[in-house]
């Protein structure tokens, strides 16, 4: 328990940037209209592009007995694959809401 509030008193800049921008986020995406949700799709599926080849090169640089660290890099490539081919999705079906239907004959 000492361990963790040590680490808390020397880090807690570190902590108040990332709460700050916890909520700076939050109110930044509620106010996105929805037109422009499409292009910020887009540009999240970009970054955790980004994110899963991160993972996968930290994977590729860990020493074999660190379980731990090789256990959380498969989850966050998982993830980061998942999120990027459900943005890619989404995406995809927004974008057919506005191109225009064919006739039958």
């Amino acid at each position: 328990m000492q361990t963790l509030i040590s680490f808390f008193q020397q880090n807690i800049n570190m902590i108040y940037i990332i709460v700050l921008s916890i909520f700076l986020g939050i109110e930044v995406i509620s106010r996105v209209p929805s037109v422009l949700h499409t292009p910020l799709m887009s540009g999240a599926n970009a970054i955790h592009g980004v994110v899963v080849i991160g993972a996968i090169i930290i994977m590729g640089t860990v020493e074999p007995g660190n379980v731990l660290a090789i256990i959380l890099g498969f989850i966050a490539v998982i993830v980061g694959t998942l999120n990027v081919v459900g943005g890619y999705v989404v995406t995809d079906r927004m974008l057919e809401m506005f191109s225009k239907k064919k006739k039958k004959n």
